[in-house]
């Protein structure tokens, strides 16, 4: 049976590295649960996270159970039932557009947890400041609808208001933070310094836990941010979190020929459990557990030894690696290995926590991999298996 599996070891790593920069900056750093919410591993974070930032009611409630704290929800719209179950335990509730302030306004500003200062309000901006590669996770692209550009808010009632987010980055590093915050500053700098203002969020995709991800020049920012404008700063990074954390383990099915080329079907398919290989499009790096193997996966099993593979062509063996679904363009990516691949072979996708098993379905009735975690102490534990009644309950 396929496997996500995540080591504990490594989570508790990456959440140091985000405490320290927390405890140094004085901002609070947030989970997105957009990125990870597999609530076996939440319990992992806990201890290290300020709490939780959520992109509606679903994934606000689990944070709020999975890791208590602080609780900061953006949608870009509410329905009304969400938005007052969310006034009754949210912390931070930020709205996209103007409409959409102006319409819930009332109803938030009479709720007794606004009125105490419990849970504060804010807007989401669009600083129109691009510095990402992939249009598909850019929020700055011409047309977007995310946020509030500058001129419209022009004339808006803004009582009530006591926060601004802004979310633009994507996998990037501290001086497109920096570059990113003096494009907002220029535009939203006064905003910013009025009495009003409680808190900013920098919003999620900052690589804080990459090796050469500059952590200094992301302190110097976050304390001059609260010395010169008297706010609260906030960050939801996401896979910053669970980045080289996890792992996909997937089990060779078939081997054969076809139409020139030599295709190993496994039992995971890239639409059902890994969409970015196909949204992105993104290329994991793989690897195959065999004896006299030499490779470094995020995450690696006591007695196994792991062979990376090449780019097709690169070593004597070439694979097109491909699901179990009736998709045509299910397929993973050409890869080529030092050994021919066999059925129950053993393939182990690398870095395979953070944008997946949240993105996964059951499209096709593949059956799901189970989540499981890796103990310090090399004992595999099971958080999740799954079932045909996962499959069957889930529609309907």
């Amino acid at each position: 049976m396929a496997q996500f599996l995540i080591s504990v070891s490594a989570l508790e790593r990456n959440a140091r590295i985000l405490q320290d920069v927390a405890c140094a900056s004085g901002a609070h750093l947030l989970v997105a649960l957009k990125a990870f919410s597999t609530t076996a591993g939440l319990s992992v974070l806990r201890p290290y996270a300020a709490g939780c930032c959520a992109s509606g009611l679903y994934e606000a409630r689990l944070g709020a159970q999975h890791l208590g704290r602080h609780v900061a929800v953006y949608s870009p719209a509410y329905r009304e039932a969400e938005l007052a179950e969310l006034l009754d335990f949210a912390h931070h509730i930020d709205f996209n557009s103007v409409p959409q302030w102006l319409r819930w306004r009332a109803a938030c500003l009479a709720h007794p947890r606004v009125q105490s200062g419990e849970l504060q309000l804010g807007l989401r901006i669009n600083p129109c400041f691009s510095t990402g590669h992939t249009a598909l996770y850019d929020p700055c692209v011409p047309g977007s609808r995310l946020g509030i550009p500058a001129e419209q808010l022009q004339g808006v009632d803004l009582s009530g208001i006591s926060g601004l987010h802004f979310h633009t980055l994507c996998e990037q590093g501290a001086q497109e933070l920096i570059d990113t915050f003096r494009a907002f500053e220029k535009q939203f700098g006064d905003l910013l310094a009025s009495p009003q203002i409680r808190y900013l969020n920098l919003g999620g995709g900052h690589w804080i836990t990459k090796p050469d991800y500059d952590r200094a020049a992301l302190i110097s920012l976050l304390r001059e941010i609260r010395e010169m404008y008297k706010v609260e700063v906030f960050l939801e990074p996401g896979e910053a979190w669970a980045i080289h954390t996890g792992v996909l383990r997937a089990r060779v099915l078939d081997v054969f020929e076809s139409l020139g080329y030599q295709h190993a079907i496994l039992d995971v398919s890239a639409s059902a459990h890994m969409p970015d290989v196909l949204e992105m499009p993104y290329r994991p790096d793989v690897y195959a557990v065999h004896s006299g193997g030499s490779g470094t996966p995020a995450v690696q099993l006591e007695g196994e030894e792991y062979s990376c593979s090449g780019e097709a062509g690169e070593r004597p063996y070439t694979y097109r690696l491909g699901a179990p679904t009736c998709l045509a363009g299910d397929v993973i990516g050409d890869y080529s290995f030092d050994h021919p691949l066999q059925v129950d072979d053993i393939i182990v996708l690398d870095d395979m926590s953070h944008y997946t098993i949240v993105k996964t379905t059951h499209f096709n009735g593949v059956p799901h991999p189970d989540i499981a975690l890796l103990q310090p102490d090399g004992q595999v534990e099971v958080a999740k298996r799954f079932s045909y009644v996962d499959f069957e309950g889930r529609l309907g």
